[in-house]
């Protein structure tokens, strides 16, 4: 084999960051240890929400738009532009979801009352029953994988992360390209 042997790591972001210190020394890689762990993070997190709610024959896509009309409140429904609003997807995509979800039995769509052209999306008795079922579950999922953290680290990272994403939004300015 040509290339050195990658050197034993605890973890594989301090093994990303520890191979790119060796490769490239001159840049500094102290970004991964927060990002790239991040996304790590990000990716086992899905991988579990995804596995809880499939259990139950929904989607995620499909508890996004249950969870955005359980939040409405009585009578539990909105409009297409409403749940997209909620910056779940486009009101093209909303529609897609919503039809699995009304074939489900989960959800009825309904003509406005003041105007025939609005169509609300609203829970159903059953498509309540679900979601209060499974949001219940999702929040003791999430309560479990937050464990390993005490008060204080918890609430020093729900202090920290909207840090975080303010700056990642703020960073989004395109650098300007010098005149050469």
């Amino acid at each position: 084999m040509a290339g050195k042997k990658p050197a034993e790591h605890t973890d594989a972001v301090t093994g990303i960051v520890a191979d790119w210190a060796r490769e490239r020394p001159d840049l500094d890689t102290t970004p991964l240890h927060v990002l790239a762990r991040l996304h790590r993070t990000y990716l086992r997190y899905h991988t579990r929400l995804t596995a809880s709610v499939e259990r139950h024959g929904l989607s995620v896509a499909g508890f996004d738009v249950l969870t955005a009309l359980r939040r409405a409140g009585a009578p539990y429904r909105l409009t297409a532009g409403q749940l997209a609003d909620f910056g779940l997807v486009s009101s093209a995509g909303i529609t897609l979801r919503v039809d699995r979800l009304e074939k489900d039995g989960l959800i009825v769509r309904e003509r406005g009352p003041e105007d025939r052209r609005v169509v609300y999306s609203r829970l159903t008795e059953a498509g309540l029953a679900k979601i209060d079922e499974v949001f219940a579950e999702h929040l003791d999922n999430e309560r479990r994988m937050l464990g390993g953290l005490t008060p204080v680290e918890f609430r020093q990272l729900a202090r920290l992360l909207p840090k975080l994403e303010q700056s990642i939004l703020e960073s989004a300015v395109e650098p300007t390209e010098e005149a050469g």
